[in-house]
């Protein structure tokens, strides 16, 4: 039987794929140069890569299961082994950033059941990311129950390990836990440590071990345990590949072993994992959620990271805000914390302009008519279940929050209010004003989650009050920008759909859609992202959204293990980090206060009104410093010399090199950890010469081994941080 191969992509990135009349459609490699096997070199290589080779999609319906295997894992679903292999054509595009793109899409057939899919890969050039999706399609006359589709699926991950070497023990999973307040908690571990082993049941005619490693997140958070990311390294080599899900509901990742060698499996929800089911009738479609996966040849998770950096620039919605990076004073984190009045807000207009704030964002509480310190449910202010209605409060603010706003425009600061548009409190009248449709709702109940309810943005009422909310505040304030949060999670999804799961997967999307017309009626609008800190971290909102919040971390001591990974999954140029200066800190911890966000975008809270001069001069001085250089930080890549940091680690790192050289270094010297440390800087060059942009308290001292390169750094005080540049002065 004669096989066809088809090898399709660039100099950075290829794929090689095969078909054949009798069997569905395989994608056999992936990488800089997919190719197959030499045979005269590698003896039974290339049946070995097709015996493990997997369908271009992974497909699962109700009426045919799987064949071969049970168990949890979602591979050799009867209906995606019963597609063939149906054409393929090309186009071309240019990414958002005006580079070339080009894509792929493969056409799969199955005539007994009407099944088509189309399998769709995207290179944009001078990236080895590939961005992929498949569309399913029921041409056939009955309907048809999806329970499972991949978005991407790729084997023989274990290929390139050197002869002799397990791939339990030679290849490694990064992994990034995301707790509320700990962000970014990056892990790295053998297979064989994640659970999965080579058990030998093949050598039995048994497909493998039927277990696998598996990453799922349920409900409207994205990324509230884990980051919707992950990456397989060969650590002998520093071959890596590294994957995101561009999606801001349920999604799931699974590793597993097939035929001696190891999958990976991405999609968004799935029947299993999250309640999620959809019923094609004859003529209707399902598209998959999208998913972007580099694949570096060296360099290993770092390179890949680099990668990812780049494809999230060039997939992005252009926003000025990408490049202008206004410093944005926000009145809650450590500072009013829910409890803005006009009384309070006004000296922290002054403070904020005077040290250098562009926008000054009201934060949670303006609209709240209850006593100031009413508490709520759960702790939180009493405000917090009478949301949705989103109109000033008279006691708050008795000459009008344009007072307020007018106040902030004269100091030559751009005003922004925020907002928690997804949700309504159950004592909001806006809760009894709108239909039961347009709010999460199951079995025909109304769903609360801390005394709330959620609305279902499929359902045009619930469409139509945001958009006038969002009018509203730009067009009779001047609003200029506005915080978007959302503080809960509502599960598994609604009804409305042909299951909970896809009922949430329809908010989902229609929530970017909402994004889009907001940014579309007022496209100079700056939309933060925020949600609990960084439970939404994901893609499909930081691809619309020029700001994210990262984190609700409120201990200074804590922040540098976040900030410093933070550009792990958000660019430095939309990561915004809280600085938050009070009385009680000295000059040192001021330093560490400021340098955690000055790689980043500034969020400046804390209580600027109530400092000392000397302790206001110290964050003119940080702000000053970072105007000088904030032009450069949309096109830098992140790299970190110290490693990714850990939750306690004595010292923390992180590098952003320019495009023309140029090399940014902020360090933190935490509790507890020695005075000196040596910092590895490969990439620079032997007469690097090393300057302070910004640091506070005792004097850091440092030196350059160009030959070595390395930094040896000394900072007198614990809690302390120095931000270095390597490069011309000014930079440019």
């Amino acid at each position: 039987m004669s096989v066809t191969f088809l090898r399709w992509g660039c100099e950075e990135l290829s794929l090689l794929m095969s078909y054949e009349t009798a069997g569905p459609m395989s994608l056999l490699a992936a990488g800089e140069a997919a190719t197959l096997p030499d045979p005269s070199r590698e003896p039974g290589a290339c049946d070995r890569l097709a015996r493990a080779a997997l369908p271009l999609v992974e497909i699962q319906t109700a009426g045919s299961g799987r064949l071969g295997t049970s168990g949890k894992r979602h591979v050799d679903g009867a209906a995606s082994l019963a597609l063939r292999y149906a054409g393929h054509f090309e186009d071309a595009g240019r990414s958002k950033d005006g580079r070339e793109t080009r894509t792929l899409r493969v056409l799969l057939a199955d005539d007994a059941t009407g099944l088509r899919v189309t399998a769709a890969y995207t290179l944009c050039e001078g990236t080895p990311v590939l961005w992929a999706e498949a569309l399913v399609e029921n041409t056939g006359d009955r309907s048809v129950t999806l329970e499972y589709v991949s978005s991407f699926v790729l084997s023989n991950l274990a290929r390139h390990l050197p002869p002799g070497t397990r791939w339990e023990d030679g290849l490694y999973l990064w992994t990034a836990a995301n707790p509320w307040g700990g962000e970014f908690r990056w892990s790295r571990a053998i297979l064989a440590q994640h659970g999965l082993h080579d058990v030998g049941m093949v050598a039995y005619g048994q497909t493998g071990s039927k277990n696998r490693i598996a990453l799922t997140n349920t409900g409207s958070w994205s990324s509230s345990e884990h980051l919707p990311m992950g990456c397989l390294e060969d650590a002998s080599t520093g071959r890596a590949l590294m994957w995101q899900i561009e999606h801001n509901g349920s999604w799931h990742a699974e590793l597993g072993d097939r035929f001696d060698d190891v999958y990976l499996a991405l999609s968004g929800p799935t029947d299993r994992e999250h309640q999620w089911r959809r019923r094609l009738a004859p003529s209707e479609a399902f598209r998959t959620v999208p998913v972007a996966v580099a694949l570096v040849p060296t360099g290993g998770c770092e390179a890949a990271l680099g990668a990812l950096t780049r494809h999230r620039r060039a997939v992005r919605r252009p926003h000025p805000d990408h490049q202008g990076l206004p410093v944005v004073f926000n009145d809650f984190m450590n500072c009013l914390m829910g409890e803005p009045t006009t009384k309070a807000l006004l000296p922290l207009v002054d403070a904020a302009a005077e040290a250098g704030a562009e926008i000054f964002c009201i934060d949670a509480g303006w609209y709240d008519d209850e006593p100031p310190g009413t508490v709520g449910p759960g702790g939180v202010p009493g405000w917090w279940d009478s949301v949705g209605a989103w109109e000033e409060s008279a006691t708050r603010f008795p000459g009008g929050l344009g007072e307020v706003l007018d106040r902030i425009r004269s100091a030559g600061m751009v005003p922004g209010l925020w907002l928690e548009p997804e949700v309504v409190g159950v004592r909001s009248p806006v809760a009894s004003s709108l239909p039961d449709e347009a709010f999460f709702r199951r079995d025909g109940v109304r769903l609360v989650e801390w005394g709330r309810h959620q609305f279902d943005l499929r359902h045009p009422a619930a469409r139509s009050h945001l958009d006038a909310v969002v009018d509203r505040l730009v067009d009779d304030y001047g609003v200029g920008y506005l915080k978007l949060d959302y503080n809960i999670d509502i599960g598994a999804g609604t009804d409305g759909g042909d299951s909970p799961g896809d009922g949430l997967l329809g908010h989902n999307r229609a929530y970017l859609g909402w994004l889009d017309g907001v940014l579309d009626r007022h496209p100079g609008l700056v939309l933060e992202s925020c949600a609990a800190g960084g439970s939404r971290t994901d893609h499909a909102i930081l691809s619309r959204l020029p700001i994210h919040s990262v984190t609700d971390q409120q201990d200074f001591r804590l922040l540098p293990a976040i900030a410093a990974a933070a550009p792990t999954a958000v660019t430095p140029e939309q990561g915004a980090i809280w600085a938050y200066p009070l009385p009680g800190h000295d000059v040192a911890e001021l330093g560490t206060v400021l340098v955690s966000a000055l790689l980043g975008r500034v969020h400046l809270s804390g209580r600027l009104d109530l400092l000392s001069p000397e302790q206001s001069s110290v964050v003119r001085r940080a702000l000053e410093a970072y105007k000088s250089y904030r032009h450069l930080l949309p096109g830098t890549r992140p790299s970190w010399p110290l490693g990714l940091p850990g939750w306690r680690d004595g010292w923390a790192a992180l590098a952003l090199t320019t495009h023309h050289g140029s090399t940014l270094l902020a360090l933190w010297r935490r509790d507890g950890a020695p005075e000196t440390m040596a910092v590895p800087l490969p990439g620079l060059a032997e007469d690097a010469a090393p300057y302070v942009l910004f640091t506070a308290g005792p004097r850091p001292q440092y030196t350059w081994n160009g030959r070595e390169r390395t930094l040896r750094v000394t900072l007198p005080a614990e809690r302390s941080a120095l931000l270095l540049a390597f490069g011309p002065t000014p930079l440019r």
